[in-house]
């Protein structure tokens, strides 16, 4: 073999070696996506895809980090696996069930009741597999790892167009209303007695009435009367 043919074939082999070693799968990720990604649209609905970077175990969970004008309490579920469920926490939400197949890809789809006036969204997803492991979509840009393993890569983000022309804030989720004040009853609302009759009753209670002292006056008005009647009689016998 010629030196020209030997070169050739070195340099044949390392271009091949090159491209062996650049062609490595890509990197699992996590996606979200909607129809109707505009800023203040209402109703809207999100698809969250995330993808298996385990041989061993399946995914179990997903717990999905919102980003700053959308509430919790704004999120309503929409779908996702057999036997997920959907749960609120204190800054975002979870879906998890039973483990997908090992390899299995989650998709599961949300509806918020009005996306913030913003020209991107950050969802942080931490996604959790049957075996403890879990992948932390949550930089926001590439990893500095280098090598793909979903422990620190980037976050899934939602490019938002330009609001509508008059779209507005809607007003927040209304509360509870109070409860209303009881109606007084009958009971409640009879008129007490006034401190002058309070005082008139209690005399009347505490002494004689006003009719037994009139009968006593009388009384002693007709013994009186007989007693000057027998006195006059005996003076005028004695004459």
């Amino acid at each position: 073999m010629s030196r020209t043919t030997r070169r050739l074939a070195v340099a044949t082999a390392a271009a091949a070696t090159a491209v062996l070693l650049t062609a490595v799968p890509a990197a699992a990720h996590v996606e979200v996506e909607a129809k109707n990604a505009q800023a203040l649209a209402q109703n809207v609905e999100l698809t969250f895809s995330a993808e298996s970077e385990s041989a061993t175990a399946g995914i179990t969970q997903l717990r999905v980090i919102l980003p700053k004008g959308i509430a919790p309490s704004d999120v309503t579920y929409e779908d996702g696996p057999e036997g997920w469920k959907f749960a609120t926490t204190d800054d975002g939400y979870t879906v998890k069930g039973p483990a997908v197949k090992v390899g299995g890809d989650v998709e599961h789809s949300v509806v918020v009741r009005q996306l913030p006036d913003a020209k991107e969204l950050v969802f942080k997803t931490l996604q959790t597999y049957s075996d403890g492991k879990v992948d932390r979509w949550i930089e926001l840009g590439e990893s500095d790892d280098g090598h793909g393993h979903g422990h620190g890569n980037e976050a899934p983000v939602l490019e938002l167009k330009a609001a509508a022309p008059g779209a507005t804030t809607v007003s927040p989720t209304p509360s509870a209303s109070p409860t209303p004040t009881p109606t007084p009853t009958a009971a409640q609302t009879s008129v007490s007695p006034t401190p002058q009759a309070a005082d008139t009753e209690q005399d009347e209670d505490s002494g004689l009435s006003t009719g037994a002292w009139i009968g006593i006056a009388a009384a002693v008005v007709l013994v009186a009367g007989a007693v000057a009647l027998v006195v006059r009689r005996r003076g005028g016998a004695q004459q």
